[in-house]
């Protein structure tokens, strides 16, 4: 595409950003003109945000810049700018949770996780799309508009969602980096299809308030970004402590699922997964095959607690008497959580309960387990544009992510190395609760050994 800016962050890293700044090789005012400047040269073809904040993008950029220049230095994301889901309430900015309808009443005001972005300096560019409601795994969504993968401009393909502007924000070098959200492989799904790397916290680790509340004990912010270098870094400073280092893969213990996580898969995603598990053997890692039956329990409890959540978000007065102006796919899953039985539901978390405790002791003993992350490359939009086939499809792209939602885990997405002209193929690391850092080490070593992929070529 002629005529298009340079990705400012192209071959750099959030580091080596920081030390640029800090040292007067550039200035968050500069990179935040850049990206602005790309995401109105590319974004009116890809449709990643939903809103941008040029204006105030602009002004936070020249007070860090100031606040630097005073000596008041907030840290590791400083000048950095991001890109915010729009399931999330941002002061100034509309939120519309990737719907038509108004449900300004259930996100409320700016919560706890963007004033840390805020306390951290990051400057804020605008908000990026979603699917509706967050409840939605290929990013098709007819109520704002679908985000173009940036890997095949030719033949428009899935991004992947909900997380979908998040995801094409930063495979496009719309965006430093990206927060996103998973309830069932909203960061991971999104991340593997644009050739990013993606993070799925644990329940509680990062603050959901201030967001829309798709399924609450289920929802967990992540951060979609370049590297898992740049996730390390995000995820640390958010959190006040210091990055995690990359661990020896020498005597690491994976645990590869016999059974589910590697059925079926595309030839390429099958022909990726062995070229990176065969490099991990050669470096000394420990690959185990292990039973992980608790993973198709999914197909029980999804299409069952999903909808249940929605539905009790929403409301039923609000559901049928608007469910007209809702994405089809969507508003056919919150009109069924209408029909779900309170005992059904208590039913299912109960088993998911057994389920966990059952997992968590097979999987003890590793480090971490290995799969890809989905089992197959992204489909075309206009593929996908049937309803029935939607929902198929949605059912077969979250297959190997919502395991770990199901069971509380944490989780990441690193993307692969594959021939040129190959769409991106995502190879997913589940760990413990709360096991971030271990989670995060494993990933940096895992990237030092494979390498970083390629970006699209945009221009």
């Amino acid at each position: 595409m002629p005529n298009v800016p340079a990705d400012p962050l192209n071959g750099m890293s959030l580091a080596e950003f920081g030390a640029a700044l800090r040292a007067g090789r550039t200035t968050s005012e500069a990179l935040t003109q850049a990206y602005l400047a790309r995401i109105a040269a590319l974004d009116p073809r890809l449709g990643a945000y939903q809103h941008v904040a040029a204006e105030s993008a602009l002004a936070s950029a020249r007070a860090i810049d100031a606040l630097l220049a005073a000596g008041h230095d907030l840290g590791p994301l400083m000048g950095a700018p991001v890109a915010i889901k729009d399931l999330f309430a941002v002061a100034g900015m509309p939120t519309t949770a990737g719907s038509r309808l108004d449900v300004s009443d259930l996100v409320g005001a700016e919560g706890p996780l963007l004033h840390r972005l805020r306390e951290a300096g990051c400057v804020i560019l605008g908000k990026v799309k979603t699917v509706e409601f967050a409840l939605g795994i290929t990013g098709v969504s007819a109520a704002h508009g679908t985000p173009v993968n940036p890997w095949d401009l030719g033949t428009p393909r899935v991004p992947g969602g909900s997380s979908s502007g998040s995801a094409v924000a930063v495979a496009a070098g719309l965006c430093a980096f990206a927060l996103g959200s998973d309830t069932g492989g909203s960061v991971r799904v999104p991340a593997a299809l644009c050739g990013v790397f993606g993070l799925k916290t644990s329940p509680g680790v990062l603050p959901t308030e201030g967001a829309f509340p798709l399924a609450p004990h289920l929802d967990t912010p992540g951060w979609l970004t370049r590297s898992a270098e740049d996730a390390a870094l995000v995820h640390a400073a958010v959190l006040g402590v210091t990055p995690p280092r990359p661990v020896d893969l020498a005597g690491l213990r994976i645990a590869t699922p016999t059974d589910y996580l590697f059925d079926d898969l595309d030839p390429a995603v099958a022909a990726a997964m062995e070229d990176a598990t065969e490099r991990l053997r050669a470096a000394g890692a420990r690959l185990e095959p292990v039973p992980f039956p608790e993973a198709a329990e999914r197909e029980r409890y999804f299409p069952t607690v999903l909808p249940a959540c929605l539905a009790a978000s929403l409301g039923r007065a609000r559901i049928e008497a608007d469910s007209r102006l809702m994405d089809p796919v969507i508003a056919r899953r919150a009109l069924s959580g209408l029909d779900v039985r309170a005992a059904d539901y208590l039913a299912a978390e109960a088993r998911r309960a057994a389920h966990l405790r059952a997992a968590l002791a097979r999987f003890r003993p590793f480090d971490v387990v290995l799969s890809p992350t989905t089992a197959t490359l992204a489909p075309t939009i206009a593929a996908l544009e049937d309803v029935e086939v939607g929902l198929a499809y949605a059912m077969q792209m979250t297959r190997n992510t919502q395991p770990g939602n199901y069971l509380d885990l944490c989780a990441a997405s690193l993307p692969l190395p594959v021939a040129p002209g190959s769409l991106p193929v995502g190879l997913q690391l589940m760990a413990p609760p709360r096991a971030e850092r271990r989670l995060l080490g494993v990933s940096l070593a895992v990237e030092t050994l494979l390498g970083s992929p390629a970006l699209p070529r945009l221009g």
